[in-house]
């Protein structure tokens, strides 16, 4: 009897909690209303495809909402798990990795990085003058992309690419800025070399598990059902995007040579509340507060957001900008490619973030502009 009598009474208690979990929520205040609407109106605008969205305060993830589709054709719906190829926003996790190295005295930032490659990279306008680490960072190596990036680094061997002077500017190496992908293909082949991993393993290992993300730079990680695809607007129509081919001939890859299979330069798969997670380790100059992780050292990642290209407010991997948020400096990057546009934007100060990811829209140019302002306006303004 009295087993009987635990067990109704255990019966009560789950039908209790289960009452208590089934209460209807409560309807969305006035403020969420206002900003849902501005939000779908400019969707509607720019014909967006795909949206996923998440919004940092005070440590916190205080919104996170996906809206449209993440297939065009099976009109499935973009979820706060979809993970989108956030193109350039990549960067900074390359540069996290080269400054975990040169905390353990690996490397410094400046390195001349014929020291640690194991192929030859000069200006040939400038033959004595070495091309650095923290060049590599910053874009101020004097490379440009001219002659690819994105197949193998043969574009800047001589010998194998008989045009590879023109992948270098005339300019001198550590004067100027110009932004190009090819200095952080040669990054991932640096993060190899130095520490015996395949690239995306050791951006695996050193960076997504500690923190507790859900996130890779090799697509055959990503579930397919959990992809967003990505859309280009012809002027009449979307087209899809080829931006998620799947990775062969792994057993043949060559550690220094291979590492742009990953694309480190903007290769890394994510949804946009694991990118806010990430985000936070940044803001908090690279220790999360969600996982009690230290990422790299505070004086590190405080050198990463600081402008080391003046004029351009351009740090390591990290760039300053006001221009989605008029009078307040932001730290973050943004991305584009295959149609995306992506950001990610931060105020350590502040203690605030902002992250988009969208996946196709008719004008991929101004949509940053037009969504970053509605995020701040409604969740950071006051």
């Amino acid at each position: 009897m009295k087993t009987l009598t635990n067990l109704f009474l255990c019966l009560a208690i789950l039908v209790g909690t289960s009452c208590a979990q089934a209460k209807p929520k409560r309807a969305n205040s006035p403020k969420r209303v206002a900003f849902e609407t501005e939000l779908k109106q400019m969707m509607d605008s720019l014909n967006v495809v795909g949206l996923s969205i998440a919004v940092v305060k005070d440590n916190k993830i205080v919104y996170n909402n996906s809206y449209g589709v993440q297939d065009m054709e099976t009109k499935k719906p973009v979820t706060n798990n979809t993970f989108f190829r956030i193109a350039s926003i990549s960067k900074s996790f390359s540069a996290v990795s080269i400054m975990q190295m040169v905390e353990k005295g690996l490397v410094t930032l400046d390195t001349d990085v014929n020291d640690v490659l194991n192929f030859k990279v000069r200006n040939p306008k400038y033959p004595d003058v070495p091309i650095t680490v923290e060049m590599l960072l910053s874009h101020t190596s004097s490379l440009n992309d001219s002659e690819g990036y994105w197949e193998s680094l043969d574009c800047i061997t001589p010998g194998k690419n008989d045009n590879y002077t023109k992948a270098y500017n005339d300019y001198k190496p550590g004067t100027k800025y110009e932004y190009c992908n090819l200095n952080f293909s040669l990054l991932g082949s640096i993060i190899e070399r130095l520490s015996g991993e395949r690239f995306d393993q050791y951006v695996a290992k050193h960076i997504v598990k500690p923190l507790g993300l859900n996130a890779s730079f090799n697509i055959n990680d990503i579930p397919a059902k959990q992809i967003g695809k990505l859309y280009s607007w012809d002027g009449n129509k979307f087209v899809e995007q080829n931006a998620y081919r799947p990775i062969t001939g792994l057993d043949k890859y060559k550690l220094t040579e291979s590492s742009v299979t990953f694309s480190p330069a903007g290769g890394m798969k994510i949804s946009a509340r694991n990118l806010a997670k990430y985000m936070l380790m940044h803001m908090n100059y690279g220790k999360s507060p969600l996982v009690n992780a230290r990422i790299i050292k505070s004086e590190s990642s405080k050198l990463m957001q600081v402008d080391h290209t003046p004029g351009y407010h351009y740090g390591l991997a990290l760039e300053q900008t006001d221009e989605y948020t008029p009078g307040d400096v932001l730290v973050g990057h943004t991305g584009g490619a295959y149609g995306l546009r992506s950001a990610m934007f931060f105020n350590p100060e502040k203690k605030y973030g902002l992250v988009m990811i969208c996946s196709g829209c008719n004008n991929p140019t101004i949509v940053l502009n037009k969504i970053m302002p509605i995020l701040h306006k409604h969740f950071i303004k006051k």
